[in-house]
Protein backbone atom coordinates (compact mmCIF):
# COMPACT_ATOMS: atom_id res chain seq x y z
CA UNK A 1 0.00 0.00 0.00
CA UNK A 2 1.37 3.16 -0.96
CA UNK A 3 0.53 6.62 0.47
CA UNK A 4 0.06 9.95 -1.01
CA UNK A 5 2.88 12.71 -0.24
CA UNK A 6 1.74 16.18 -1.51
CA UNK A 7 4.41 18.21 -2.25
CA UNK A 8 4.33 21.81 -0.90
CA UNK A 9 2.77 24.48 -3.05
CA UNK A 10 5.87 26.31 -3.88
CA UNK A 11 7.64 23.70 -5.15
CA UNK A 12 4.16 22.62 -7.17
CA UNK A 13 4.30 25.66 -8.46
CA UNK A 14 8.18 25.55 -9.46
CA UNK A 15 8.67 28.34 -7.52
CA UNK A 16 11.04 27.35 -4.28
CA UNK A 17 13.74 24.09 -4.62
CA UNK A 18 13.60 23.59 -0.58
CA UNK A 19 16.54 21.49 -0.73
CA UNK A 20 18.99 24.09 -2.40
CA UNK A 21 17.21 26.77 -0.24
CA UNK A 22 18.23 24.69 3.11
CA UNK A 23 22.03 23.89 1.12
CA UNK A 24 21.50 27.66 0.80
CA UNK A 25 20.78 29.26 4.12
CA UNK A 26 23.05 26.47 5.75
CA UNK A 27 26.13 27.84 3.84
CA UNK A 28 25.65 31.10 6.22
CA UNK A 29 27.00 33.16 3.46
CA UNK A 30 25.21 35.99 1.62
CA UNK A 31 23.19 34.86 -1.03
CA UNK A 32 22.76 36.75 -4.87
CA UNK A 33 19.55 36.55 -6.43
CA UNK A 34 19.38 37.53 -10.21
CA UNK A 35 16.67 38.03 -12.27
CA UNK A 36 15.94 38.45 -15.83
CA UNK A 37 12.57 39.38 -17.36
CA UNK A 38 11.40 40.09 -20.41
CA UNK A 39 12.42 44.10 -20.24
CA UNK A 40 14.82 44.20 -17.46
CA UNK A 41 16.90 42.67 -14.92
CA UNK A 42 17.35 42.62 -11.14
CA UNK A 43 19.08 41.61 -8.48
CA UNK A 44 19.44 41.52 -4.66
CA UNK A 45 22.37 40.14 -2.01
CA UNK A 46 20.45 38.84 0.77
CA UNK A 47 21.35 37.69 4.16
CA UNK A 48 18.55 34.83 5.09
CA UNK A 49 17.30 34.86 8.51
CA UNK A 50 14.79 32.73 10.35
CA UNK A 51 12.56 35.27 10.50
CA UNK A 52 12.86 36.21 6.66
CA UNK A 53 15.55 37.24 4.08
CA UNK A 54 17.20 40.72 4.76
CA UNK A 55 17.86 42.63 1.39
CA UNK A 56 21.53 43.94 1.88
CA UNK A 57 21.66 45.70 -1.46
CA UNK A 58 19.64 46.34 -4.81
CA UNK A 59 20.14 47.28 -8.11
CA UNK A 60 17.54 47.42 -11.20
CA UNK A 61 19.06 47.59 -15.35
CA UNK A 62 16.91 50.69 -14.98
CA UNK A 63 20.05 52.16 -12.94
CA UNK A 64 22.04 51.91 -15.77
CA UNK A 65 20.35 54.82 -17.80
CA UNK A 66 22.23 57.14 -14.82
CA UNK A 67 25.53 56.07 -16.06
CA UNK A 68 24.50 56.97 -20.03
CA UNK A 69 23.42 53.34 -20.96
CA UNK A 70 21.12 53.64 -23.79
CA UNK A 71 21.24 49.70 -24.96
CA UNK A 72 18.84 47.50 -24.42
CA UNK A 73 18.25 46.63 -20.62
CA UNK A 74 18.18 42.97 -20.31
CA UNK A 75 21.41 42.35 -23.33
CA UNK A 76 24.41 40.52 -22.28
CA UNK A 77 26.19 43.84 -21.95
CA UNK A 78 23.82 45.01 -19.92
CA UNK A 79 23.55 42.17 -17.71
CA UNK A 80 27.52 42.69 -17.12
CA UNK A 81 26.99 46.68 -16.37
CA UNK A 82 24.58 46.26 -13.82
CA UNK A 83 26.38 42.86 -12.12
CA UNK A 84 29.39 45.59 -11.37
CA UNK A 85 27.13 48.33 -10.33
CA UNK A 86 25.60 45.66 -7.99
CA UNK A 87 28.72 44.69 -7.09
CA UNK A 88 30.06 48.00 -5.79
CA UNK A 89 26.88 48.40 -3.96
CA UNK A 90 27.06 44.94 -2.28
CA UNK A 91 31.23 46.10 -1.24
CA UNK A 92 29.99 49.48 -0.30
CA UNK A 93 26.75 47.78 2.37
CA UNK A 94 30.42 45.09 3.39
CA UNK A 95 29.97 42.33 1.80
CA UNK A 96 32.57 40.28 0.62
CA UNK A 97 31.03 37.11 -0.66
CA UNK A 98 28.41 35.47 -1.89
CA UNK A 99 26.61 32.32 -3.54
CA UNK A 100 24.31 32.60 -6.32
CA UNK A 101 20.92 31.02 -5.75
CA UNK A 102 17.99 31.48 -7.78
CA UNK A 103 15.90 29.35 -6.44
CA UNK A 104 14.36 26.41 -8.84
CA UNK A 105 17.40 25.41 -10.99
CA UNK A 106 16.27 26.47 -14.71
CA UNK A 107 16.95 30.09 -13.27
CA UNK A 108 20.18 30.13 -12.83
CA UNK A 109 21.42 29.08 -16.31
CA UNK A 110 22.30 31.38 -19.14
CA UNK A 111 24.85 33.45 -20.63
CA UNK A 112 23.23 36.67 -18.88
CA UNK A 113 22.93 35.51 -15.69
CA UNK A 114 27.00 34.24 -16.06
CA UNK A 115 27.73 37.56 -17.17
CA UNK A 116 26.17 39.56 -14.23
CA UNK A 117 28.19 37.08 -11.68
CA UNK A 118 31.29 38.33 -13.67
CA UNK A 119 30.60 41.93 -13.44
CA UNK A 120 29.94 40.98 -9.85
CA UNK A 121 33.00 39.42 -9.38
CA UNK A 122 35.19 41.92 -11.21
CA UNK A 123 33.41 44.64 -8.73
CA UNK A 124 35.36 42.49 -5.86
CA UNK A 125 32.72 40.27 -4.52
CA UNK A 126 34.27 36.73 -4.64
CA UNK A 127 31.21 34.63 -6.07
CA UNK A 128 31.75 31.12 -6.36
CA UNK A 129 31.91 29.89 -10.52
CA UNK A 130 33.24 27.77 -13.21
CA UNK A 131 35.40 29.69 -15.63
CA UNK A 132 33.96 27.54 -18.54
CA UNK A 133 30.14 29.55 -17.74
CA UNK A 134 31.39 32.98 -18.28
CA UNK A 135 30.67 34.33 -21.77
CA UNK A 136 33.71 35.71 -23.84
CA UNK A 137 34.69 39.62 -23.26
CA UNK A 138 33.42 40.31 -26.72
CA UNK A 139 29.83 38.69 -26.27
CA UNK A 140 30.13 40.82 -22.69
CA UNK A 141 30.81 44.14 -24.75
CA UNK A 142 27.98 43.06 -27.29
CA UNK A 143 30.58 42.59 -29.79
CA UNK A 144 28.57 39.52 -31.35
CA UNK A 145 25.34 42.37 -31.15
CA UNK A 146 27.53 44.34 -33.35
CA UNK A 147 28.47 42.63 -36.00
CA UNK A 148 24.93 41.28 -36.46
CA UNK A 149 23.12 44.38 -36.71
CA UNK A 150 25.97 45.36 -39.29
CA UNK A 151 25.15 42.48 -41.26
CA UNK A 152 21.84 42.70 -41.03
CA UNK A 153 21.86 46.35 -42.05
CA UNK A 154 23.77 46.09 -45.08
CA UNK A 155 21.65 43.05 -46.39
CA UNK A 156 17.75 44.07 -45.10
CA UNK A 157 17.69 48.03 -44.10
CA UNK A 158 13.69 47.24 -43.22
CA UNK A 159 15.20 44.04 -41.27
CA UNK A 160 17.37 46.48 -39.22
CA UNK A 161 15.20 48.91 -38.61
CA UNK A 162 12.51 46.41 -37.12
CA UNK A 163 15.00 44.61 -35.02
CA UNK A 164 16.37 47.51 -33.32
CA UNK A 165 13.67 50.16 -33.46
CA UNK A 166 13.70 50.58 -29.77
CA UNK A 167 17.44 51.47 -29.70
CA UNK A 168 16.85 53.62 -32.83
CA UNK A 169 14.25 55.02 -30.96
CA UNK A 170 16.72 55.44 -28.08
CA UNK A 171 19.29 57.40 -30.10
CA UNK A 172 21.43 53.97 -29.86
CA UNK A 173 23.42 52.91 -32.71
CA UNK A 174 23.53 49.03 -32.10
CA UNK A 175 26.65 49.15 -33.89
CA UNK A 176 28.35 50.73 -31.47
CA UNK A 177 27.46 48.26 -28.81
CA UNK A 178 31.47 48.28 -27.72
CA UNK A 179 32.01 52.16 -27.74
CA UNK A 180 28.71 52.72 -25.71
CA UNK A 181 29.57 49.58 -23.27
CA UNK A 182 33.25 51.09 -22.33
CA UNK A 183 31.56 54.51 -21.53
CA UNK A 184 28.95 52.86 -19.74
CA UNK A 185 31.73 50.53 -17.48
CA UNK A 186 33.52 53.65 -17.06
CA UNK A 187 31.29 55.49 -15.37
CA UNK A 188 29.88 52.68 -13.30
CA UNK A 189 33.34 52.31 -12.56
CA UNK A 190 34.62 55.97 -11.66
CA UNK A 191 30.89 56.39 -9.91
CA UNK A 192 30.36 59.71 -12.37
CA UNK A 193 26.97 59.60 -13.56
CA UNK A 194 25.98 60.90 -16.80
Amino acid sequence: MSTYVPLLRRRREGVTDYRSRKRAITSMSTLLVVRVSNKNVSSQFITPKVGGDIVVASSHSRELRKFGWKGSLKSTPACYLLGILAGKKAVEKGVKKAVLYNGVEPFIRGARVSAFVKGVVDSGVEVPLGEEALPSDDRIAGKDIAGFARKLAEEDRGAYERRFSALLKAGFSPENYPEEFEKAKSAIMGGSKS
